[in-house]
């Protein structure tokens, strides 16, 4: 899995208004939690932190902090303003590569459908798939082979199998599928 470096600066706890005053600043508060850590408060700035929220790839995350010290962890959660679409928190998870990490990842599709070679509509329901795996068995997608994939047929999470890597997503959720179109079932009517 790909790595991306990020440099923050170590905060103190404060009030709203110093959220705010570090906001109007061009910088996000995050807090770094996990694997017995007492958790660290830094900001990173927007700007920096957009290359990473704003791309729809999974990443093992390097923090550089100020104090000189550096974690690797992983997007755990992000609060995101409702209008502004600006990244108002981020928390990252600290994890370790000797220990399962959970983390979403990007689905890729390849292949050519029959059934859509058969006049079919094809759906990609499903982006990312929850899995969990050591740091160094983590792919950067997980590719979704569609060749066999007929008319009115569907690929859910169940039947996908992947080496060194447990599926977490429900089996039953849907990550593609093959649906007839109206024209489709009106000239077989007909």
């Amino acid at each position: 899995m790909q790595h991306f470096a990020i440099n923050g600066q170590i905060r103190e706890t404060g009030n709203k208004a110093t959220v705010k005053a570090l906001r109007k600043q061009g910088l996000v508060p995050c807090n770094l939690y996990g694997l017995g850590l007492e958790n660290i408060l830094f900001t990173v700035t927007a700007k920096e932190l957009k290359a990473l929220t704003n791309n729809p790839a999974s990443y093992i995350v390097d923090l550089s902090l100020s104090d000189g010290k550096k974690y690797t962890a992983i997007l755990h959660e992000l609060q995101w303003h409702p209008v502004t679409d600006e990244c108002l928190h981020v928390d990252f998870l600290a994890v370790d590569e000797k220990k399962p990490i959970v983390i979403n990842i990007p689905v890729t599709v390849s292949g050519h459908s029959k059934g859509v070679m058969a006049g079919g509509k094809f759906t990609q329901v499903s982006r990312k798939l929850k899995v969990s795996g050591l740091q160094k068995d983590l792919p950067d997608t997980l590719p979704v082979d569609i060749s066999n994939l007929d008319l009115d047929s569907q690929i859910v999470a169940g039947d996908l199998k992947f080496e060194n890597l447990t599926i977490l997503t429900d089996k039953n959720v849907i990550v593609c599928r093959v649906k007839s179109t109206r024209q489709m079932i009106a000239a077989a009517k007909a």
